[in-house]
């Protein structure tokens, strides 16, 4: 563990006492009254939209022209049945609330060996030439650990500031810069797109997620990997069912990665999404208290045990890789930095490993993009209290 390492262990300390207060909890997915979902077969999106804004006395919230063409909008129950009939209609489906998934307020990096890839992240020099979309509550836009070049808010108001904290805290572990301050990311330094789908509170919606998704599909030029540490109940569905898959199904195949928190409700993750989708890369997460493999690390900020399953951690067959997401710190809201835990910490890891592998194989497809990175992975972790009996890889950086 090199100096930089220790003072940021000492740093732990110190944030470990506001964990409980700045950590927002996961709430289950509900449907939202009046706020429907629709994806046309035929006509331009906001020219159908604005008609049947007109006819049925919708009020439109998002058009979509990418990742799904269409829009959301609040109406009735009634207008969402006569809009429906219309012939150009494909589907109309009610929208999903969704929140963060984060727990308690990192080893993180040191445990996947991120000092040992290209960038050596932690020698205070080089950046990743690769661009990440987190779609979160936003980014902290004058951060000095972090390069943010843009972004876009459809939550609420305006700008793309993070008023929670979780977006900026994802951010960090992703590609906080190798300055010699603070934290440094798994892709220290890589451009960072802030895409505010959710509020202050951590709370949001399928539509404002879409209008995300569709919003970094235009940009897939540009934008290689996406982030989303963000997930409500639901199934994995299809790619033409009309909300969330349909979308990332579409933003995929334009050549995004997509790195997905699998969960903290100590469940199969194909009970949640978007972590039950099989186009994604899905992280479960590690309890890591020392950056080493042995399980010799004494608990921090949580009572796991360490190299072990993160007791609130989602498992199952929908799982691609496991990532350290105990006791992580990384940036925060107003230039700071915390500590906090969840899935959500354990995905920009992978995030990050993705923007590496990308920056050196741009014609890599989101497919293999995950196949690199699990065939990458080792199996150095204790699985005996993994409930699904199936030992995911742990994400590994060494050959990137």
């Amino acid at each position: 563990m090199t100096p930089h390492r220790r003072r940021l262990g000492a740093a732990l300390v110190l944030s470990a006492a506001v964990a409980a207060a700045a950590s927002p909890s996961p709430a289950a997915a509900a449907p939202i009254a009046g706020s429907y979902i629709v994806t046309l077969s035929s006509g331009d999106p906001g020219a159908v939209s604005a008609e049947h804004a007109r006819r049925a006395g919708a009020s439109i919230d998002h058009v979509y022209r990418h990742a799904l063409r269409g829009y959301a909008a609040h109406m009735s129950a009634t207008a969402a049945q006569r809009i429906a009939a219309d012939a150009r209609v494909q589907s109309v489906v009610q929208d999903q609330s969704v929140s963060i998934d984060a727990q308690t307020l990192p080893f993180g990096v040191d445990r996947i060996d991120g000092e040992l890839s290209s960038t050596v992240a932690g020698n205070g020099s080089g950046a990743v030439n690769a661009d990440i979309a987190i779609i979160d509550t936003g980014i902290n836009r004058t951060h000095p650990d972090l390069n943010v070049v843009g972004g876009v808010n459809c939550s609420t108001g305006k700008s793309y500031e993070d008023g929670n904290g979780h977006g900026t805290h994802v951010a960090g572990t992703a590609a906080a810069k190798d300055d010699a301050i603070g934290v440094v990311g798994v892709a220290p330094g890589a451009r960072l797109w802030a895409v505010r789908v959710l509020n202050n509170a951590g709370s949001g919606s399928w539509s404002s997620i879409i209008c995300g998704v569709n919003w970094v599909t235009a940009r897939a030029s540009t934008i290689e990997v996406a982030n989303m540490s963000l997930g409500g109940t639901g199934s994995a569905g299809s790619c033409s069912d009309g909300g969330m898959r349909q979308a990332i199904c579409s933003s995929t195949a334009a050549g995004i990665s997509y790195a997905v928190a699998a969960g903290n409700e100590s469940d199969d993750a194909k009970n949640h999404v978007p972590a039950a989708y099989p186009e994604v890369i899905t992280v479960s997460a590690l309890a890591d208290f020392n950056g080493l493999p042995g399980g010799l690390g004494a608990a921090t900020c949580r009572a796991d045990l360490d190299d072990t399953l993160a007791d609130f951690s989602n498992f199952g067959a929908d799982v691609d890789v496991i990532a350290p997401g105990v006791c992580i710190l990384s940036t925060w809201k107003g230039g700071g930095y915390n500590t906090i835990s969840g899935t959500s910490m354990a995905a920009p890891h992978v995030a990050g490993a993705a923007a590496l592998y990308k920056s050196a194989n741009p014609t890599a497809t989101p497919n293999q993009v995950k196949t690199a990175l699990q065939n990458a992975g080792n199996l150095g972790w204790n699985a005996a209290g993994d409930p699904d009996g199936i030992q995911e890889r742990l994400l590994n950086v060494d050959p990137f």
